[in-house]
């Protein structure tokens, strides 16, 4: 796959004015950038969405991937990254039989922290993902491990205290990547991004530091995740979905423990 390194930078140091009861000075403060991506597939526009300029070609891959816009990352033939004026476009070259024609179409521009905006109907909204691979549920000692080692593995959230991750880690716990984004889809397409380009087939699961609402469960189950962990609360919607597909949802990961709230052997279908 061909690529252009962007020039967009995932940050910024801003002067801010710091008001407490101590008093007031000034201060600098690294903030997020999150840049307009134009995503094309096959010459055609798709969709814009806002994500922090770094990663683009795991976020383009696993956004066709998570979306079921095409069959897989072997059906991606190429992606070519380009500046533009006013943000970056992602040019995705799928193959004709890997390209899946009822994938939801955008009218809109995808905001960084939405996960359905600009599909035109209800029925686009409501996606119908396939069944999950099964895989036995994540340990206990696995989870806990994930939910130690995130903190030390996000250098841009550590820097601005404002953006999402996710990551993929093995069976003990160990975390294999992760990706960052201001957009909690975002930072989990690239993921999908990355395990998909890399043909990743090891056991393992996922963990996202935001909440699990049903877009991010069925981005999941369309790249073939079957344990998905959340360190925030799930939404009823999610948990359902995650019941019908055979996947394995945790969520409220803390240094404590979590809350299990779908397992593999729940799978309704």
């Amino acid at each position: 796959m061909s690529s252009v390194r962007t020039t967009f930078e995932a940050d910024r140091q801003l002067n801010a004015v710091s008001v407490s009861h101590h008093g007031h000075g000034d201060r600098t403060f690294v903030v997020p950038e999150e840049v307009p991506v134009e995503l094309r597939v096959n010459g055609l526009p798709f969709v814009v969405m806002m994500v922090t300029p770094r990663d683009i070609r795991d976020f383009a891959t696993g956004f066709c991937v998570s979306e079921g816009l095409a069959a897989g990352a072997s059906a991606v033939l190429s992606i070519q990254i380009d500046d533009a004026p006013l943000g970056i476009v992602a040019s995705v070259r799928i193959a004709r039989d890997g390209l899946i024609k009822r994938a939801r179409q955008r009218g809109i521009e995808g905001r960084s922290g939405c996960g359905v905006c600009g599909v035109k109907t209800l029925t686009d909204a409501s996606s119908d993902p396939p069944p999950v691979p099964f895989a036995k549920a994540p340990r206990y000692a696995a989870v806990q491990r994930a939910y130690h080692e995130l903190g030390r593995l996000q250098p841009l959230n550590a820097a601005t205290r404002a953006v999402h991750a996710a990551a993929w880690c093995d069976d003990q716990g160990n975390v294999v990547a992760l990706r960052e984004d201001v957009g909690r889809h975002n930072a989990l397409d690239k993921l999908i991004g990355w395990r998909a380009r890399n043909a990743l087939t090891d056991s393992g699961f996922c963990v996202i530091t935001s909440r699990c609402s049903f877009e991010m469960v069925t981005k999941a189950a369309h790249a073939g995740v079957s344990s998905l962990v959340a360190v925030s609360s799930p939404t009823g919607l999610a948990v359902d979905i995650a019941k019908k597909v055979g996947m394995t949802l945790i969520a409220r990961a803390r240094a404590d423990g979590f809350l299990t709230f779908a397992t593999t052997k729940q799978a309704e279908g």
